[in-house]
């Protein structure tokens, strides 16, 4: 059977800049193109560096060069990049979403069958916004002694209502139910009540899907009672970041987490990407560095992330594939990796895959 075209919005074969990233990056990095060419994807790669690999050969973990790359192609498929706690450099993952606007963090959270976790039927979907809240970077100490320092959450209505119209567009895209909007407007009523406004007055131009507002603290223990009751969250950066780990806990972990960065095309429908929306795709575990080098890393998180680049570009079919494919070999214990509680080394789950998609 032929592969259906691409997105009209995309050649038949995209250019995607691959960044490997730091300590187990390119193992993983090796295995999810390896899957990606036997599922049928058709995706040409422009390797470029970011993180400690960067700063250790150029001199910089974010290079104008890897810049330069992305901003020509508009995608990028990453590895885990590595670091500093405390001091250095800020993120390399934080300063590429306000590099290109990627307002949307995506992080789907889904039980699959075989891989060890607490919950069965959890299938919700984290909607982060990426670019303000505390992450903006507003910081600074308050006396020249250096005794305290004050951080500055910067929530606007702009950033407010695209986050918020991108949750409740993807609930419509995708058949979804329910948009719950999670805040901590009773203490922060200023900043997080203006984003809890913005939700209320959006939900209203979508009055097939459900909206309801929960506070961080209960969303947080509700997640970890009854996680079936969430589709879509949407929330603000820091928030998001926290519960986006949680809600992976629930399905077994940031191995088999994947996530999406989207900014938006001029003129289009929010979030939904095409040329001159740039989106990165991406793991979201760690580097690793106690097993780099031994073959038994996990590759799942980024070959998930990779489906869901495949989707974003127009090759449904071939995405469609690899998932199954994915799914098919973490069901096993033989080919589920060890971390999961299988088998399988890095090779051998890689190969699994790929004999389950015929190559």
């Amino acid at each position: 059977m032929s592969e259906p075209a691409a997105s009209s919005r995309y050649p038949e074969r995209p250019t995607v800049t691959l960044i490997e990233g730091d300590g187990i990056g390119p193992e993983i990095a090796a295995a999810t193109v390896k899957v990606i060419e036997a599922a049928g994807g058709t995706i040409a790669w422009e390797r470029a560096l970011a993180g400690m690999a960067a700063a250790e050969q150029v001199g910089d973990p974010l290079p104008q060069a890897t810049i330069d790359s992305i901003t020509r192609h508009q995608l990028a498929l990453k590895g885990p990049l590595g670091t500093p706690i405390g001091k250095g450099f800020r993120s390399v993952n934080v300063a590429l979403r306000q590099q290109f606007d990627l307002y949307a963090n995506v992080r789907p959270a889904r039980t699959i069958p075989g891989v060890p976790c607490r919950f069965t039927g959890v299938d919700l979907v984290m909607v982060r916004e990426n670019t303000e809240d505390l992450y903006a970077g507003v910081e600074h100490y308050v006396d020249p002694r250096r005794t305290a320092a004050e951080s500055i959450a910067i929530i606007t209505r702009y950033g407010s209502e695209r986050v918020i119209t991108y949750a409740f567009e993807y609930a419509r895209k995708h058949g979804r139910k329910r948009v719950t909007l999670v805040h901590k407007a009773n203490i922060l009523k200023l900043s997080n009540g203006l984003f809890l406004d913005c939700g209320r007055e959006l939900a209203k131009k979508y009055p097939e899907i459900e909206f309801d507002d929960m506070i961080v603290d209960a969303t947080a223990m509700k997640m970890v009672i009854a996680p079936e009751r969430f589709d879509v969250i949407v929330t603000m950066n820091l928030f998001g970041d926290i519960l986006s780990d949680l809600a992976a806990g629930l399905v077994g972990g940031l191995g088999v987490a994947p996530a999406a960065n989207l900014g938006d095309a001029p003129g289009g429908v929010p979030g939904m990407g095409g040329p001159g929306g740039c989106a990165i795709f991406e793991a979201v575990h760690g580097t690793a560095p106690d097993i780099v080098g031994k073959g038994v890393a996990n590759p799942s998180g980024l070959m998930l992330s990779a489906v869901m680049l495949l989707e974003h570009v127009g090759q449904t079919a071939a995405a469609a594939r690899m998932k199954a494919a994915i799914h098919a070999a973490l069901a096993d214990g033989a080919t589920r990796t060890r971390d999961l509680g299988g088998q399988a080394d890095t090779a051998t789950f890689t190969d699994a895959i790929c004999r389950g998609l015929g190559r």
